[in-house]
């Protein structure tokens, strides 16, 4: 079964690893700044390190090019979501990221925590030409495996409109890792699993999967 996964603050930590590249370069008490200015990620990175570069009278250029090595290199593997692509892969799961960035720093973090070796491939927004939510992408995605979104899947992500909503539109069974978050009450659409984090979501979905193989 298709198995599409979000990769940042879904198979890897993204936030944490900003917050401790932020910490070691500026220290603790500008953190908080740091990540607001962030914006959880989704701010283009070339207006953050410009933003950041202004704060500290810093080159802009040499900023980004900063930034982005910085977060790969606080980014390390993580056992737990080792096992549970492992085990999903065993129960029958065809694993494929499905991200929006850069080609080279998303394809860096892959290899970086070795995901790049657990995933059976990777669709990137900048390579595909278009973007999650957009549902080409998650066609794009399939296609990569020899699959058809007509034959049903997941999609496994924190991001409530890129990642829930896209596989939603894109005719997906979903699971929303919340973080701890409440599922907003002015949304229409509702993921189907909610877990806390990418571990507990992919055990409810081979848990499905068994229980719908004994059926």
């Amino acid at each position: 079964m298709l198995l599409l996964l979000d990769l940042d603050n879904t198979l890897i930590d993204r936030a944490g690893a900003y917050a401790a590249w932020a910490r070691g370069r500026f220290g603790a008490g500008e953190v908080a700044w740091l990540v607001t200015e962030d914006r959880d990620g989704y701010r283009r990175r070339e207006e953050l390190a410009r933003v950041i570069a202004e704060r500290y009278g810093l080159d802009a250029g040499e900023t980004l090019f900063e930034l982005r090595a910085g977060m790969v290199e606080q980014l390390a593997p993580d056992p737990r979501v080792d096992a549970a692509l492992r085990e999903a892969t065993a129960a029958g799961f065809v694993p494929v990221v499905v991200t929006n960035g850069t080609v080279a720093q998303q394809e860096a973090k892959l290899r970086r925590t070795g995901l790049d070796r657990l995933v059976r491939g990777w669709v990137i927004s900048e390579g595909a030409g278009v973007r999650k939510p957009d549902r080409r992408i998650f066609e794009i995605a399939a296609a990569a495996v020899g699959a058809d979104l007509a034959e049903g899947g997941w999609m496994v992500g924190d991001n409530i409109a890129y990642d829930v909503g896209g596989g939603f539109g894109a005719g997906l069974r979903t699971a929303w890792v919340s973080g701890g978050r409440v599922w907003p009450d002015d949304v229409a659409y509702r993921p189907t699993v909610t877990a806390v984090d990418c571990v507990a979501a992919l055990e409810a979905l081979i848990r499905d999967q068994r229980v719908a193989g004994t059926g």
